[in-house]
């Protein structure tokens, strides 16, 4: 019998997933949902071939994970085989608590909680299924197992989960500039006091690495159309959540029994018409079975029968939506002003003919940044040929202190065409 299944990927070819607990997290239904979640949300609206899923990227980090470990091994550093394998299992669920085009249900339909602390509600669900075998990948993830390491290969400025979807990430969308050399990053790298270093000679590497990580954020995740058109999706779900909650209240008021009229899949229809906050997602169990159901079907599916729904606002949003009719954007480094904001809030209230409360869902002010390293998180060590090692900002010629430390700010306002 095969001690492995072969999986063919476009990135990085052939990615051998080993029969028992790596395969049976493989085939478990909630991290299969992964399959139907589009890694990218809706950037596909500006680069076409961004269709890979999350499904796709937890194998990518997982396979990359596996390298990271042999190649620690191969420079004398013991692992045991029960932690390679917890390593690599966290790895693989590090994802599975994403919902619906990415990160925006964590923004509109529960509130204080976030897809990591639902990866791990999910993982220690499924080490209950699994009679334990996740425990010490549990532990890793949480970062509570003595080898600091192994958790820094799961999350950390230099982790397996970026390594995997920057490369993916470029190769889908085409920004071949972006592109950078993962296998040769993780040759370079070694350990020191329990701590990641990279070697001298793989100084380079990391420097195309941050400066790819910059402009992959710039250029395709924080892209003003990408933005503009997750926020129309945002605003239809929100005047959605409204509708709903208008309609419960009249259906109390008149003691009604009626079903209610806003059409959901089960799943969508229990975030829309029930307030889930932190507190009640951890204690209500039908949260986490209703959202392990949920994947970027429901969304477009409720989109497209919303095309039609009575109420002008949500109607007109699903359009904008289904049919790419996006926000105009306007991208400035300071903040919209009050005075800005209530003139476009005036004028659409006039040309749609509704209320101010209401033109409020035809427009969106965000706040946009990414540094391209921080000085806050865990520092990328590079290791001299002395043995000494020095934080990446000192051994680096291009990226200096200061460099590093600048904060890119932008202020997107959106608004209905």
């Amino acid at each position: 019998m095969e001690t492995a299944k072969i999986i063919n990927d476009p990135v990085f070819g052939f990615i051998r997933v080993p029969r028992g607990l790596m395969l049976d997290i493989v085939r478990h239904p909630a991290f299969y949902r992964l399959s139907r979640i589009k890694q990218l949300g809706g950037a596909n609206i500006v680069y076409p071939g961004a269709q890979h899923t999350r499904f796709q990227h937890s194998l990518g980090a997982f396979h990359l994970m596996g390298k990271a470990i042999q190649s620690l091994q191969q420079k004398g550093h013991f692992i045991f085989d029960s932690e390679a394998e917890a390593v690599q299992a966290a790895i693989l669920l590090h994802d599975i608590g994403h919902g619906p085009f990415s990160h925006v249900l964590e923004h509109t339909l529960i509130s204080g909680v976030s897809h990591e602390d639902i990866s791990l509600m999910v993982m220690e669900q499924m080490n209950e299924e699994f009679r334990g075998q996740l425990s010490l990948a549990i532990k890793i993830f949480k970062d509570e197992y003595p080898k600091r390491f192994l958790h820094q290969l799961i999350s950390s400025q230099l982790d397996m989960d970026r390594l995997d979807y920057l490369k993916r990430d470029a190769f889908f969308t085409g920004v071949n500039e972006a592109n950078i050399g993962s296998s040769r990053i993780i040759d370079m790298l070694d350990m020191v006091d329990d701590q990641l270093v990279v070697d001298k000679k793989g100084i380079y590497s990391i420097e195309n690495y941050l400066v790819s990580r910059r402009l992959m954020y710039w250029q395709v995740y924080l892209h003003k159309t990408s933005v503009a058109a997750e926020h129309v999706m945002i605003n239809a779900l929100l005047r959605a959540k409204q509708i709903a909650h208008e309609e419960l209240s009249t259906l109390n008021a008149k003691h009604s029994t009626l079903n209610v009229q806003l059409f959901a899949s089960p799943a969508l229809r229990f975030f829309l018409y029930n307030d889930i906050d932190r507190k009640t997602f951890f204690q209500n169990p039908d949260c986490l079975r209703h959202y392990l159901t949920l994947d970027d079907n429901d969304i477009w599916s409720a989109m497209k029968v919303w095309c039609e729904h009575p109420d002008p606002i949500l109607s007109m949003l699903s359009r904008d939506f289904i049919n790419r009719n996006i926000f105009k954007i306007e991208i400035s480094d300071q903040p919209v002003s009050d005075e800005r904001k209530q003139e476009k809030l005036q004028e659409l209230s006039q040309r749609y003919g509704i209320s101010l409360a209401d033109a409020n869902y035809l427009i969106a002010n965000i706040e946009v940044g990414k540094d391209m390293y921080s000085l806050d998180d865990d520092q990328i060590e590079i290791r001299f040929n002395d043995g000494s090692t020095h934080n990446l900002t000192e051994a680096s010629d291009m990226l200096s202190p200061s460099l590093a430390s600048k904060k890119v700010r932008k202020h997107y306002f959106c608004y209905q065409r």
